[in-house]
């Protein structure tokens, strides 16, 4: 979204936007406009939703009608086709949310956060056939705070990615703009997020696990089980006691689980299986965990 925005308000010529078809959303499976499409639509846009556009001839003689100088892929989500890549003499220029070649693939916010990392950012690329292995335009980078989750994140990123597009073009159009292979050698994979990345191994350190619980927001979020039943797991902290592996411990109205290598962490809220989420004080004192009593 902040993209199509800065696009419209740089003064580019925007022909037509390409977004997914309708979908049924929400518990009523009602279908409704995705968010790109509902800001091109208030921008006076014309908007297409192919289900297909690899082998679909309607789609093609459309944009090769348009002659566009370039096409702007951001979180498209779909395969790009030879013939779409070679339309255009600036190319496909996508934005991406990390520092390639590092974290290449679909989930790459989360899997910074994950990892661990303290910087990211964001890279505008010319698109080629792989996947985010096209030659690097521009990049700019990002702190990662030690409480962001996926959820702070991406937005930040979105803003930065935006504003560099536009560097980005205005820079292609003037020949400014050199375009740099990527050393595929330093290349990792930041791969779709499965639910199972969500369950909580105790045996990972603290701080390990408290980054997949940041990383994963809001899915597929950090669970483990208690007492046979699924525990959700919302908030927690470093601590620097140490405990055994998946150990639980309430003191007072603190609730505190083991991790590997001696390291802990602080529960802070909480979601038992079948009910809303509650803190670490009302789980406590709901279900009186006991000595030796063990999560996951």
């Amino acid at each position: 979204m902040p993209s199509l925005d800065n696009l419209a308000q740089a003064g580019f010529t925007l022909q037509l936007v390409v977004t997914q078809p309708d979908r049924p959303r929400g518990r009523g499976m009602e279908v409704t406009f995705s968010p790109v499409k509902q800001r091109a639509l208030e921008l006076g846009l014309p908007v297409v939703q192919p289900e297909k556009i690899r082998n679909n001839e309607e789609f093609r003689a459309q944009l090769e009608a348009l002659k566009p100088d370039a096409i702007i892929v951001v979180g498209y989500g779909r395969i790009i086709p030879q013939w779409m890549l070679d339309l255009p003499p600036l190319g496909n220029i996508n934005v991406h949310g990390s520092l390639l070649p590092k974290y290449r693939g679909a989930a790459p916010i989360q899997w910074a956060i994950a990892c661990g990392e303290t910087v990211t950012g964001v890279t505008t690329m010319r698109l080629d056939a792989g996947l985010d292995t096209g030659d690097i335009l521009l990049q700019k980078e990002s702190p990662i705070a030690p409480n962001d989750t996926a959820e702070t994140l991406a937005p930040r990123l979105a803003e930065s990615g935006a504003d560099l597009l536009i560097e980005s073009l205005r820079g292609l159009q003037a020949g400014k703009i050199r375009p740099r292979p990527q050393d595929h050698a330093q290349s990792s994979l930041a791969r779709i997020l499965k639910k199972e990345d969500g369950k909580m191994d105790f045996h990972r350190t603290a701080a390990e696990t408290y980054n997949r619980l940041r990383g994963f927001q809001p899915w597929p979020g950090a669970f483990t089980t208690f007492r046979g039943k699924n525990l959700g797991v919302s908030a927690a902290r470093l601590l620097d006691c140490g405990r055994a592996a998946g150990e639980l411990a309430a003191e007072g109205d603190h609730l505190i689980v083991g991790c590997g290598e001696g390291t802990a962490l602080e529960l802070l809220e909480v979601q038992p299986e079948g009910k809303k989420r509650m803190s670490a004080r009302d789980f406590i004192h709901g279900y009186r965990p006991r000595a030796g009593e063990r999560l996951g």
